[in-house]
């Protein structure tokens, strides 16, 4: 995994014990010995992870790491701090600073690789969220706005030997606990629940509680979800492996109440940062894919999953039948009523012919007045019948186009075209119901008109009573 990381410590000796260190492992490196230095070269180099000393002449590792943490720029560059302070009020105190982790000195080479991989691999995560973030403010999506990232969690606890205490300590500061003693019950509960935090024990009575990890991030449901494995002191292999399979975090026995306090903070404000980034992304997605008129698929949308669909269906031999309908008179809605009601008549027509269609089928908005139902597994027989009903469905009953109770009797005409023997691309496909809506228009609106493939031979309406289904009314 290729990172660059950047070491803070005004001991040229432990820089270079932890450089030889870390080029073994192909890390890009680079160094700071003062606090000063390295708030610099954070914000200009933007490194994948920090190591940082803690006990530094005139800025120590606390106060950089809290001035890090307070910078947009920097808040999100993981930190572990690195020093040979050994007791809990010191680790806790890192950790409430920011800090992601604290190793201590001399530095175990397997926790400090393991941790890195770790923490560089969700650091590399948050930067392709923040760059699709950055997408969409481009596209015009409004930020969503920033939560309280302290407001009481929900966490799950699949564990025996801890769950009393850390259940008391959790809820004492309001925070909503399940507990699970079971590998079993803990997945089933994970993957039904929304849970912030999820805490596992490295050994479950006889199971094994890396089975569980393991299987949290094989699911979709809770792949992105922290995970907290709490572990021996003495069991580094353990741990490591945890953290491979994809552990966010650790806590090691006996527990200590405020840094496991301290260590969910930092995973429940990381979480809901990330679900903020996604929740963006999904509303550019949103906007770039569907009409904000009609709250429709938009043109883009529809050719390329039209196209998809056509692949899928070559292959099963099934068919693929498509309706392209255009709002008759449209032009004369919006010349005598207004624009306002002409968006009006094209917000409800979209409305109506997605309430009667199948809940597989794609009703999308081609551009003006005209949208398009694709329909999958539809012959030229059963297109036409599905046509015909949303044809009637939007004629049924006038549209209110203003406050006054004004409403208008709108119609529209439709052309069918069905995938044939004969493989074309999904813009023949398009192209050929443009044509028989041509046709359907010239023969006096209101009605359906089907392309037979391969070209365009078109039905005549009123011609036979298979035919009546594609006339008007």
């Amino acid at each position: 995994m290729s990172a660059r990381i950047l070491l803070v410590d005004d001991n040229r000796i432990n820089i270079a014990l932890l450089e030889a260190r870390l080029a073994r492992e192909y890390y890009q490196l680079i160094t700071a010995m003062d606090g000063p230095a390295a708030l610099a070269l954070a914000a200009s180099e933007s490194p994948d992870l920090i190591l940082l000393d803690v006990m530094m002449p005139g800025m120590d590792g606390f106060e950089v790491c809290r001035r890090l943490k307070a910078n947009a720029t920097t808040a999100h560059i993981p930190v572990v701090m690195v020093t040979a302070l050994t007791d809990r009020e010191h680790r806790v105190e890192g950790l409430r600073s920011g800090a992601d982790d604290f190793l201590t000195k001399p530095v175990n080479e397997m926790a400090l690789i393991a941790r890195s991989r770790s923490l560089i691999r969700l650091k590399q995560m948050t930067d392709e969220w923040q760059l699709r973030a950055a997408t969409s403010m481009q596209l015009g999506v409004e930020i969503t706005p920033r939560k309280n990232e302290d407001a009481p969690a929900r966490f799950l606890l699949v564990d025996i030997a801890d769950a009393a205490r850390i259940l008391r300590d959790m809820s004492e500061t309001g925070h909503r606990v399940e507990v699970r003693q079971n590998i079993k019950d803990g997945l089933e509960t994970a993957l039904a629940g929304d849970f912030d935090v999820v805490m596992v024990g490295l050994k479950i009575g006889d199971e094994d509680g890396l089975r569980l990890c393991a299987q949290l991030r094989s699911h979709r449901e809770t792949r992105m979800v922290p995970v907290l494995l709490i572990v021996e002191e003495d069991d580094l292999g353990s741990l490591a492996k945890g953290l491979d399979l994809g552990v966010t975090d650790y806590i090691i026995r006996p527990i200590d109440a405020n840094e496991l306090l301290a260590r969910v903070r930092t995973q429940v404000r990381r979480k809901r940062y990330q679900d903020r980034l996604r929740e963006d992304f999904d509303r550019s997605l949103s906007m770039a894919f569907t009409d904000s008129l009609t709250g429709l698929y938009n043109r883009r949308y529809l050719c390329a999953h039209l196209q998809t669909l056509l692949d899928g269906a070559r292959t099963a031999g099934r068919p693929i039948a498509l309706v392209m309908f255009d709002i008759d008179h449209f032009k004369k809605v919006n010349d005598s009523h207004g624009h306002a009601a002409g968006d009006m008549v094209l917000a409800e027509v979209g409305a109506r012919l997605s309430a009667h269609v199948r809940n597989f089928d794609l009703i999308a908005r081609y551009g003006g007045e005209e949208f398009v139902a694709v329909l999958p597994n539809a012959n030229a027989k059963g297109a036409m019948i599905a046509a015909e009903r949303l044809r009637k469905a939007v004629a049924a009953t006038p549209i209110a186009v203003s406050g006054g109770g004004e409403a208008l009797t709108v119609t529209v005409s439709g052309g069918v075209a069905v995938s044939g023997k004969v493989e074309e691309p999904s813009s023949v496909l398009l192209e050929r119901a443009d044509q028989a809506l041509y046709e359907a228009k010239a023969q006096g609106r209101n009605r359906v008109v089907v392309a037979e493939d391969p070209g365009v031979v078109l039905y005549a309406p009123m011609a036979d009573v298979d035919r009546t289904l594609i006339a008007a009314g």
